[in-house]
């Protein structure tokens, strides 16, 4: 983080030795038929560049003998625990930044061509081999009317080919082009870099919800006293003062932005789907959540600042007793039953977790189904 991370590409040789990847070909081939798992096929053949969006069913998809196609499937950690626990091992990036894990499966010859990503990523072979070839080049210029975002002048400067357990880390805007040596996959691990033009005006609308209450920002326009317009087309000039004045309202402080980042960075995924959780009376749940402790669903994002717990886009405003034991769930996705017991007695705890658990963000642990 202090000499490499959004600075310059690292290559490290058996970053996880004796890595096995973390979902079978088969198990990728089957989630990528899910209507709510993100998935794209990109096909080079003949030399003509083509993009599909999922989902695919098996008999859908290119023979696996053909050479020169890619399948990517995005955030995998959501769907398989080993991934979710491979992914688990970038947590030295804040929650906040960290997205997810993609893989992407290739027969020989397959890749998505020369490109480069907005976001930090780091490459993990986890079978097969794949010659990776990057740049620094600042000219990112992307060829004309292709599906793909492909850089229509790309000249390398290092090349290596990766082995199973080999990594590389990429940089933003750091070009790059992967191509399979035979069958392989890889995992991509990416991270979030929201657009400052985004994040504004997503604040922007949160804070309008948030000061709907301002009395400053009360009532209506009004103008009483105007004169009869000789000119109606023209924009009066009291209107634009009037609503200028009532928009200096509108004030936010750094306390503000990251209660809005914390409930905006936590909000999942549209495709997230939380699985249905049947009722379970009160009493039952407290007794196995003291003899099993709880953990965090795959698809939930927890995150805290100095005053607030975020999970799953709702904010709450924890008292210094029970924010610790919050903090605890979000850092280790878990609490034990033991800490469990420790804390079961505060006020509204149990309750609180009974209410997330039905809602299905949050679950007992597995011993406890």
């Amino acid at each position: 983080m202090r000499d490499i991370w959004q600075r310059k590409p690292l290559l490290i040789r058996q970053a996880f030795p004796g890595i096995v990847p973390p979902v079978s070909r088969e198990a990728l081939l089957s989630l990528a038929d899910r209507n709510e798992v993100e998935s794209r096929l990109v096909t080079h053949f003949r030399n003509r560049w083509k993009l599909e969006q999922g989902p695919f069913a098996a008999e859908n998809l290119p023979s696996l003998k053909a050479k020169q196609w890619t399948l990517l499937v995005q955030g995998v950690n959501l769907h398989d625990t080993a991934a979710a626990d491979l992914m688990g091992q970038f947590r030295f990036v804040p929650d906040a930044r960290l997205d997810d894990l993609m893989i992407s499966y290739a027969t020989d010859g397959g890749g998505v061509g020369p490109h480069f990503d907005s976001y930090d990523v780091f490459l993990l072979q986890v079978s097969g081999r794949r010659r990776w070839r990057i740049s620094s080049q600042t000219k990112l210029d992307l060829l004309p009317n292709l599906p793909l975002k492909i850089l229509a002048d790309f000249s390398a400067e290092e090349e290596w080919v990766l082995e199973p357990g080999d990594m590389l880390y990429l940089p933003p805007q750091y070009a790059h082009d992967g191509t399979a040596e035979g069958e392989c996959m890889t995992c991509s691990i990416g991270f979030r870099a929201p657009a400052y033009r985004e994040l504004a005006g997503h604040f922007l609308a949160w804070l309008s919800e948030t000061v709907e209450d301002n009395e400053d920002l009360g009532g209506r326009y009004a103008d009483p006293g105007e004169r009869a317009a000789k000119n109606p087309a023209h924009l009066p000039a009291g209107m634009a003062k009037a609503v200028a004045q009532r928009l200096k309202a509108l004030q936010w402080n750094s306390a503000m932005v990251s209660e809005f980042l914390g409930t905006y960075l936590s909000e999942p995924k549209p495709t997230v789907e939380f699985a249905e959780v049947p009722d379970i009376p009160m009493r039952q749940y407290a007794k196995l959540a003291r003899t099993h402790g709880v953990v965090l669903a795959p698809g939930s994002i927890a995150l805290y600042d100095g005053t607030h717990f975020f999970l799953n886009g709702e904010a709450y405003e924890p008292p210094p007793e029970l924010a610790r034991w919050l903090h605890r769930l979000a850092d280790y996705r878990q609490l034990s039953a033991a800490e469990i017991k420790a804390c079961a007695e505060l006020p509204d705890l149990l309750d609180t977790f009974h209410h997330w658990t039905l809602e299905g963000w949050l679950q007992l642990s597995p011993a406890a189904l």
